[in-house]
């Protein structure tokens, strides 16, 4: 019996890579630990009686760091996360059961793109830019899109371009753009799956202030159920202006843990 998604693949298909590369000092949020990656054998370090011979890597990494995305048992407020879930008494044992990015299921869903600097007439949106309901909402008639339930927001700043300048993208002094609470109760009342972003903390982030205010987590996370993708390419994706997609994601099955690093895809018919 013919499938029709895999006559679709067969059919050809356009893939858009919009995870970043791990490496070894790439700009990351300082409240997580590095990213690194060694060879502890390398060719020659041992040589079989045949002349074979085998590399291998070790590498070690908070899950929130490069492209990634946040479970549920992430953040939690007044001490409770999601559904009104005991923070505390969840993390008894050093995993969340619950609410551990375990709990996400593989996605295969609609994807938007959302282009804000499109519609602002500029390249990039500039540190501590709140992004705005009105500038969602321009976004989405730009693109010709409707947000619906259970699609995932992929929301552009153009901050992505900075990724390779590491600190700048960081953004401590300069602030970094995004929505804030407005735009999160947006997302919220259109009951989105995810939503996700090109910069390291999703929303906006006050020059100087780093990470001491973060209500659109708390919006989406705690108060909604919807997951956080951070860190995302979304370059390519504008430039071809690929607005609507088959959006393909798959976290790490690590028990227990908050969020994991992923490497999305956007898929379109070729």
């Amino acid at each position: 019996m013919s499938d029709a998604l895999l006559d679709a693949v067969l059919g050809g298909v356009d893939v858009v890579d919009l995870g970043r590369q791990l490496r070894v000092g790439m700009p990351q949020s300082p409240n997580h630990p590095q990213f690194w990656h060694t060879l502890p054998r390398r060719h020659g370090d041992m040589v079989r009686a045949d002349g074979g011979s085998a590399a291998n890597d070790m590498i070690t990494t908070g899950t929130h760091v490069g492209t990634h995305i946040d479970a549920l048992a992430h953040v939690s407020h007044d001490g409770e996360m999601f559904g009104g879930v005991d923070a505390m008494a969840a993390g008894v044992g050093g995993k969340y059961d619950e609410l551990g990015v375990h709990t996400i299921a593989p996605m295969m869903r609609r994807g938007v793109l959302l282009d804000v600097p499109a519609v602002l007439g500029v390249d990039v949106c500039e540190g501590g830019y709140e992004i705005t309901v009105a500038d969602l909402e321009s976004a989405a008639e730009h693109a010709g899109v409707e947000v619906g339930e259970g699609d995932v927001v992929l929301i552009r700043s153009g901050w992505g371009s900075l990724f390779a300048d590491g600190a700048p993208y960081v953004g401590g002094p300069s602030g970094v753009p995004g929505i804030g609470e407005a735009g999160a109760q947006w997302l919220a009342e259109r009951r989105v799956h995810a939503a996700g972003a090109d910069t390291i903390a999703f929303e906006r982030l006050a020059p100087g202030g780093g990470h001491a205010l973060l209500p659109a987590h708390r919006v989406l996370l705690v108060e909604s159920g919807i997951y956080i993708i951070e860190a995302l390419d979304l370059e390519q994706l504008a430039a071809r202006r690929r607005y609507e997609f088959t959006f393909v994601l798959i976290p790490l099955n690590i028990y227990g843990a908050t969020g994991s690093p992923v490497r999305p895809l956007a898929v379109t018919s070729a």
